[in-house]
């Protein structure tokens, strides 16, 4: 859908790191077949952060794993799709050239730091591990490494040998990120990474993040439902409903001229110290069941706008302005 409609026709387009194309994800269980991911198509340019926002459910967290390919074998399964770096399509390469690119090209901070580390294992041990393996260093070379990577997330050198409960919450995520970038990936998966800390603890972990981004100059594909958060970190914006990508476009485009009912649904729900509302304007209703999706516009049930057009048919992606593309029969109309 967002392929090559992309930033076509300006001089300075930025180099695609990670080019998905038609991505079909599928869970197989008992009670039927689960549609997670529904024709995503979406490019990664080098040294951006690309937001993917949405509620629970939408499908961003499958679109992640599909491209570190870490996917639960069975019930998960990607019926179709191409996911290309560096020329190769990633979803047919063997699996012992998928632990080489990952820690290594791609990292992937999950959402959880609580789960994320091995609480039998020090923590440094943990960090230098995925270095011995991807960057041929020795024991000591690897451990010198893992201890820079701790201080430079903020952790003193002389916690390498502490176990993953002897550190708070936040002190956990930084131990996370530290492995994550500990062999300077290409593209960086944050899967919610701050959902799990305080306010205060969040805001140093974004900055954090934002700064080793620049630094290392590594492209990050950061999976939020807070916009908030994207207004802060992010270059560009997907917006995920129902395992489909609804709206696209630069950040300042997303957030000043939102095409796509949801997308103005989630603007709605936000407080603001602008606005004389009493009450906040939730999104009526529930994500449809994956199990048995609507036909037409997946939004259609609760969108104020829907037709009978749209209960019926797959709404055509329109081209705004700059680089963004809304999937909506009224943004059609508007333009």
């Amino acid at each position: 859908m967002m392929g090559d409609n992309m930033m076509n026709g300006t001089q300075n387009a930025p180099e695609t790191l990670v080019d998905i194309k038609n991505l079909w994800v599928e869970y197989r269980i008992d009670g039927g077949v689960v549609h997670a991911v529904n024709g995503v198509d979406l490019k990664i340019h080098k040294g951006e952060t690309l937001g993917l926002v949405g509620e629970t459910g939408a499908g961003k967290t499958s679109i992640a794993k599909s491209i570190l390919r870490v996917l639960p074998d069975p019930p998960s399964k990607i019926v179709d799709g191409e996911i290309y770096m560096d020329g190769e399509d990633m979803l047919k390469l063997p699996e012992h050239k998928m632990r080489k690119i990952r820690g290594k090209k791609i990292s992937m901070i999950f959402q959880d730091p609580m789960t994320a580390l091995n609480p039998t294992v020090k923590v440094g041990t943990q960090i230098a591990e995925a270095i011995k393996l991807h960057e041929k260093m020795n024991k000591a070379e690897a451990q010198v490494r893992a201890m820079e990577m701790l201080e430079m997330v903020g952790i003193t050198k002389e916690r390498f040998s502490d176990y993953p409960h002897q550190f708070s919450g936040g002190m956990k995520q930084r131990v996370v990120i530290a492995m994550a970038l500990a062999c300077h990936p290409e593209l960086l998966l944050a899967d919610e990474p701050t959902t799990a800390l305080d306010v205060t603890v969040q805001a140093q972990i974004l900055d954090m993040m934002t700064s080793l981004k620049n630094e290392m100059q590594t492209s990050v594909l950061m999976i939020t439902h807070d916009l908030g958060i994207v207004a802060e970190t992010c270059d560009t914006v997907a917006v995920v409903y129902a395992g489909e990508i609804v709206e696209y476009g630069t950040m300042m485009e997303i957030f000043d001229d939102p095409g796509h009912p949801y997308t103005v649904g989630l603007f709605g729900s936000l407080p603001s110290i602008d606005r004389k509302d009493k009450r906040l304007k939730p999104i009526h209703g529930l994500m449809p069941d994956p199990m048995n999706l609507p036909a037409g516009c997946k939004f259609s049930p609760r969108c104020p706008y829907a037709t009978d057009e749209c209960r019926k048919a797959v709404p055509p992606v329109t081209e705004m302005d700059g680089t963004h593309i809304v999937k909506c029969f009224r943004a059609r109309e508007k333009k």
